[in-house]
């Protein structure tokens, strides 16, 4: 994925390989989880107040959303938690409520059973059902454009999985490269209200006009990310020098932009060439998934 620029968020998203990906995702995921133990589906992950069984409950709970089961009412004020901090994070929440009284077996169960259903439903589409817009938590979006964050989410929640246990997994693939193009996105069913990356650069970092900021992601996913700064700042292929080089393995990059690390513990493995001062700054925080 050399040269990485604009994601070419207009372009309609072809059905096929999307579909094959996602569904594999699935796959994945659910050879990963039977080779846990319960104190495995107990530990806490990269996410503030999940636990790996939380995890597999969100996506168990979107799907079931996306099948036209109704979203479970709380008795508790999750709004109180302090992980959640906008409506889609309540919306989510009352998901893994929903199965914190579940085992990991009954977990497990509910996810290959609608991981199944819905496999099934996205097969029988056609292209056209893919182009048609539906209703996000976000808004409406294209069919397909919601796939792909689908697949983005459980490409990420795997990997949040392997972290939490210690299961080195395959940072690389289709997958991955979906995962990628989705993050890059300036705005989205998985993005925060305020922006993507190019808020990150030009409202948290503040880089100035004019200013080139460039990620060089040196694997296992490689590929160069511009961030240019005009009127507003965008992800896409520069017309002028990076004014600063941030150099960091992909799962560095990945992570950072989820929220799932910071910067701090990663020193050893990041180099910035040119503005040193506003590489720090925004390397500072990065996060802006939902």
């Amino acid at each position: 994925m050399a040269g990485v620029a604009g994601t070419g968020a207009s372009k309609a998203i072809a059905k096929e390989p999307l579909t094959a990906a996602l569904i594999e995702q699935w796959r994945v995921i659910g050879t990963l989880l039977p080779e846990l133990t319960d104190a495995q589906w107990a530990s806490a992950t990269p996410l503030p107040g999940w636990r790996v069984q939380d995890v597999v409950a969100h996506i168990v709970g979107t799907e079931l959303m996306l099948s036209g089961v109704d979203t479970p009412a709380s008795a508790d004020d999750l709004s109180q938690l302090e992980h959640v901090r906008n409506r889609v994070g309540l919306h989510v929440e009352r998901w893994v409520a929903a199965f914190r009284g579940c085992t990991s077996q009954q977990v497990l169960a509910k996810y290959r059973e609608i991981t199944a259903h819905r496999a099934g439903v996205l097969e029988a589409m056609t292209q056209s059902d893919f182009d048609a817009p539906t209703e996000t938590l976000s808004g409406p979006f294209p069919y397909g454009r919601f796939m792909r964050v689908r697949l983005f989410d459980c490409w990420f929640h795997e990997h949040d999985i392997r972290d939490a246990v210690g299961i080195a997994g395959d940072e690389t693939g289709q997958a991955a490269e979906y995962a990628l193009t989705e993050l890059l996105e300036p705005s989205g069913p998985g993005i925060r209200d305020e922006g993507g990356l190019g808020y990150v650069i030009g409202e948290r970092a503040k880089a100035p006009r004019g200013s080139i900021v460039t990620f060089e992601l040196v694997g296992p996913i490689t590929a160069d990310v511009h961030v240019a700064v005009d009127s507003r700042a965008v992800v896409e292929k520069p017309d002028r020098p990076s004014t600063v080089t941030i150099r960091l393995p992909s799962t560095v990059f990945t992570r950072l932009c989820g929220g799932r690390t910071r910067a701090v513990d990663h020193w050893d493995r990041i180099a910035i060439r040119g503005d040193d001062e506003l590489g720090r700054r925004v390397l500072a925080d990065m996060a802006y998934t939902i």
